[in-house]
């Protein structure tokens, strides 16, 4: 059992990331749906890994700088998946007004207008954001990127509980992540790398931006729910980039 969790968490890691997959772990198909549960301990790691860049970057740079390359950190760790669907989806939602060419947009390897200045906006309102974090303390800064990048999945994997998935499944590089909802206990242990953070970093401001994350996901899933009738895989990286920031402006209003 151990050794069969184990494939699905590294199968999840490889998919969402750019860590390697062992030789001796078995791919299936269906293991990318099982390592959903695995997605906030994914985010967990890949916020560590930008809080410790960031860390190690203002022993001797400036917070500025410092900033900057935990962010390039982690969107290199991660290709750029989650950003990749934001802009898609900025395009797909931007210039699509029925579902059909929504999702015909969405599915175009082309970037367009939409997607350029989505991108440009929330890299900016990121980046301002930690940068004012990190003024008030290096500390709280690396918490917020902790926080930010371990909710901020969990939110996708609960939208994928709560709607339904409306794209071509033939043609879709998240076909097999999202074919099947988790279980109920599957659900219960996503969501147990959150309670630990919060256990061993307990601050108000996590639970209230928590909660602001959580709103922001139910409105997210209404508007795609709406628009095309459910979600694709580009809607969860905007769900992600999105409750991201978020998370990052409610602990910043807080402070």
């Amino acid at each position: 059992m151990l050794r069969r969790e184990l494939d699905y968490f590294l199968s999840g890691l490889s998919f969402y990331t750019r860590t390697p997959c062992p030789r001796w772990v078995v791919y299936q198909p269906e293991n990318l749906n099982k390592s959903r549960k695995y997605l906030p301990l994914i985010g967990l790691l890949v916020g560590m890994m930008g809080a410790l860049v960031f860390w190690l970057s203002q022993l001797v740079l400036p917070f500025t700088v410092s900033v900057l390359l935990s962010m390039i950190a982690t969107i290199y760790l991660t290709g750029a998946f989650h950003e990749d669907g934001f802009a898609d989806s900025c395009d797909g939602f931007g210039g699509g007004w029925e579902k059909a060419q929504i999702l015909t947009i969405m599915k175009d390897s082309r970037v367009g207008t939409y997607a350029v200045v989505g991108l440009i906006l929330i890299l900016a309102l990121k980046f301002t954001v930690l940068l004012a974090l990190a003024e008030q303390s290096a500390g709280t800064v690396m918490v917020a990127l902790l926080g930010g990048h371990t909710l901020s999945r969990l939110m996708a994997s609960l939208l994928m509980q709560r709607y339904d998935y409306v794209s071509q499944r033939d043609t879709s590089k998240s076909q097999h992540v999202v074919s099947l909802r988790l279980s109920a206990g599957e659900v219960c242990l996503s969501i147990v790398p959150v309670v630990l953070l919060l256990c061993v970093v307990w601050r108000i401001d996590f639970l209230v931006a928590t909660l602001v994350m959580c709103l922001t996901t139910l409105l997210l899933g209404q508007y795609f729910q709406r628009r095309i009738g459910g979600y694709t895989g580009d809607c969860l990286g905007a769900v992600q980039q999105i409750s991201e920031v978020m998370f990052y402006l409610s602990i910043l209003v807080e402070i």
